[in-house]
């Protein structure tokens, strides 16, 4: 396998915000909600990664018209005669521009304003977005794929499952609150997956993820490793796969979703 086919490469986009409706609602899980949006703005949206995020700006009342900023010269320009919209970070699960469909999953049981917004949207309701402002592409041409995360990773990973090629291996663990956080996860390749942390199981003095990557092995040939989550496990989980398994930190995406003490955060270990 020629090294080029393994580059990491990161694309920018050009910065737009977007008024969408929502088009429907679907329930994946008892916890978790595909809403399905629309709208003329969304012609020409870019996603060219699984773990891109878009900003998502809820208004202030249900069913209202959030204040979706102007992009300027100097950044985003809104209307200063009313409040600023709450601003969170989501997975694009799936975008179809024949249909000019923009699928967005949502955690439920997540405190905030966006999993408020998700719990009452209706068909018709509005929201905006802003970007993504660029994508870190990585192959789907490496041998083998571990894949980690808790509930918030799980649009992700799945995205990322369905781009993989019958000819990989897929690795996946993540860490759920509870048996019906669970969802359909499929794709072409051979799918390895481990569902961990349910309530009642014990991880002495280690994560679940942790605890769980310690009892698996990884398979031979060139590999590349995502993670994402909250910030303290999704630490953990990369210095044991540096500083223990000796995989090398150009073949690991890791990235905090949250953080339990300041859960409107986005940052990556990289």
């Amino acid at each position: 396998m020629t090294t080029d086919l393994l580059t990491v490469q990161k694309v920018q986009h050009p910065i737009k915000t977007r008024m969408l409706t929502v088009k429907r609602v679907t329930e994946l899980s008892p916890s978790m909600r595909r809403i399905t949006l629309t709208g003329d703005d969304l012609a020409g949206f870019i996603s060219a990664s699984f773990d891109d995020h878009v900003k998502l700006m809820v208004p202030e009342a249900v069913g209202g018209k959030p204040n979706v900023p102007a992009v300027g010269p100097k950044g985003l320009l809104f209307d200063e005669g009313r409040p600023r919209p709450a601003m969170r970070d989501y997975t694009p699960r799936r975008y179809d521009p024949a249909a000019n469909e923009l699928d967005i999953d949502f955690v439920l049981h997540h405190e905030g304003p966006a999993t408020d917004w998700a719990n009452h949207a209706e068909p018709g309701h509005f929201v905006g977005i802003a970007g993504p402002r660029g994508s870190f592409v990585i192959p789907t041409a490496f041998d083998w794929h571990l894949l980690i995360g808790d509930e918030t990773a799980i649009p992700a990973i799945g995205r990322r499952l369905e781009e993989l090629s019958a000819t990989a291996k897929a690795i996946v663990v993540i860490n759920i609150t509870a048996d019906d956080a669970k969802v359909a996860l499929t794709g072409q390749c051979p799918l390895d997956i481990h569902w961990v942390g349910a309530p009642g199981t014990a991880f002495p003095g280690l994560g679940a993820l942790e605890f769980a990557l310690r009892s698996i092995t990884l398979p031979e040939g060139e590999g590349y490793v995502w993670a994402a989550g909250e910030y303290s496990d999704i630490k953990a989980v990369r210095q044991y796969l540096v500083d223990e398994l000796g995989i090398d930190k150009s073949r690991i995406r890791a990235a905090s979703y949250w953080r339990k003490s300041a859960p409107a955060t986005h940052e990556h270990f990289d």
